[in-house]
């Protein structure tokens, strides 16, 4: 390539960004404005992207305008103030533009020597985490794609640690004719840890699993007898009740006799910044390892996850990576925390959003949201229908009526487009779910969004 062509390329690039920029800030102020939904017409125009590979380069600045004329329309307003399906937080401003010069250093996170700006922004989230959360100083972990992931090295460093105790070196001689290891999980467990055990090699059937109450806590009198060759996986915020499982009392058994607590806390460790809240984490710092979300309730992009282990030497000895041409420093290493080895550098938007907020802000943002949950509890209940949950935190599940009934609301609601809600079963009835977790979500919003379910609910019975 040659030094004109590069100038040339330099210059392409800028204004490739400067049209994202002018793009994306438009779709912003608009988006409060549209559907939060995409319309029928909208993907329909998807089969734009449909086409044959080109054979010549294409213009940067026509890459992002196709994107935008096509791809925007086409997304869900995850982003504004009215979504309410899945526990997804709209990115903060500060972590948006931080991921917008994150992407334009383009630094692989996974040697110091490769990145020392993100590796060393890493080392501070890590510590701050563990200081909002409220769990021990000292923990190891590093920033992953999601909880599924976090769950799933948190389980993998627990493996290690139990096979090791028994004599059994896992990292060598693999998991055929390894002891045995009780697994022990919650009726209401979520999915990501079923998963996680899956790609864990412990499989999804040979587990125990412990009967749930009403709201989805595991019974801690149910437990089973515990050795120190047992998993525990409890749950911070069940992912439609919002419950806790009782944690102080199962982490005090399974101390008595060395098993392993595992914390699936995707969303609900973060309750740990509200003073009004954080009762409900009482006992989660007994763990040995955590896994939690940063892109639900501190609203950082997708995608960014936690995982934090008490001890980590189990860790350090499932994840690390050796090869003669990633010889690694003096300081402890991301590389040998997560699973991933190039990776991206989620630890950025992470940082600049805690920053951002402070704690101030997260605990603000923590409540509110919480608040607009209780807001929509109680307009439900006003209307004559029947809320499902203890509306402990964000979650509220809604039934208006027969199954029927109650999923012709949750068509028209998604349908209408004002706002935007799942559906689930709960423990045989069908609910309708509500999550709040973004900070841009106002009181208008909640209010709009209440008086269209209302209405669509009222129709729909009729």
């Amino acid at each position: 390539m040659s030094i004109a062509s590069k100038a040339e390329s330099k210059n392409l690039a800028l204004e490739a960004l400067q049209a994202a920029a002018e793009r994306s800030q438009r779709y912003l102020r608009e988006l409060g404005g549209r559907s939060v939904y995409p319309k029928d017409s909208a993907v329909a125009s998807l089969a734009h992207f449909h086409e044959p590979l080109p054979d010549q380069p294409s213009n940067p600045v026509e890459v992002v305008r196709m994107l935008d004329e096509f791809g925007s329309p086409a997304t869900v307003a995850t982003a504004g103030g009215r979504y309410f399906g899945f526990v997804i937080g709209g990115a903060l401003p500060a972590s948006l533009a931080a991921g917008w010069l994150a992407s334009s250093w383009d630094q692989n996170a996974v040697l110091r020597i490769m990145s020392p700006v993100v590796t060393e922004i890493e080392d501070v989230v890590i510590e701050w985490v563990c200081d909002v959360l409220k769990l021990p100083a000292g923990c190891e972990g590093g920033i992953v794609t999601c909880a599924t992931t976090a769950n799933f090295t948190a389980l993998a460093a627990a493996r290690h640690a139990l096979l090791a105790r028994a004599g059994w070196n896992v990292a060598d001689d693999g998991m055929f004719g390894a002891p045995p290891i009780d697994v022990i999980l919650g009726e209401e467990v979520h999915a990501s840890i079923l998963k996680a055990l899956n790609l864990a090699g412990f499989g999804r059937k040979r587990v125990h699993v412990v009967p749930s109450d009403g709201q989805g806590r595991m019974r801690a009198d149910k437990l089973p007898k515990l050795t120190n060759n047992t998993i525990v996986c409890i749950q911070a915020g069940n992912v439609n009740t919002g419950s806790f499982d009782p944690a102080e009392e199962i982490c005090n058994r399974a101390r008595e006799c060395g098993a392993w607590v595992h914390v699936d806390g995707a969303f609900g460790l973060w309750a740990a910044a509200s003073p009004k809240y954080s009762h409900l984490v009482r006992g989660f710092e007994l763990a040995d390892s955590w896994g939690a979300d940063a892109h639900k309730w501190p609203n950082v992009n997708y995608d960014c996850g936690i995982v934090l282990v008490r001890d980590g030497l189990p860790l350090r000895a499932a994840m690390t990576i050796s090869a003669a041409y990633l010889e690694p420093g003096q300081r402890p290493e991301p590389a040998h925390h997560v699973p991933e080895a190039s990776r991206r550098a989620r630890a950025v938007e992470l940082w600049a959003a805690l920053k951002s907020l402070g704690r101030q802000g997260l605990c603000e943002l923590i409540e509110r949201t919480c608040g607009y949950a209780q807001r929509f509890a109680a307009g439900f209940r006003e209307a004559g229908y029947e809320v499902l949950n203890e509306v402990v935190i964000n979650q509220v599940l809604v039934s208006f009526g027969a199954a029927e009934v109650t999923r012709e609301v949750i068509r028209r609601v998604q349908e209408d487009g004002t706002c935007w809600c799942g559906g689930t079963v709960w423990q045989g009835k069908t609910a309708m779910r509500i999550s709040v977790s973004s900070w841009a979500t106002t009181d208008a919003d909640v209010e709009m969004s209440l008086r269209a379910i209302l209405q669509i609910a009222q129709k729909s019975r009729r």
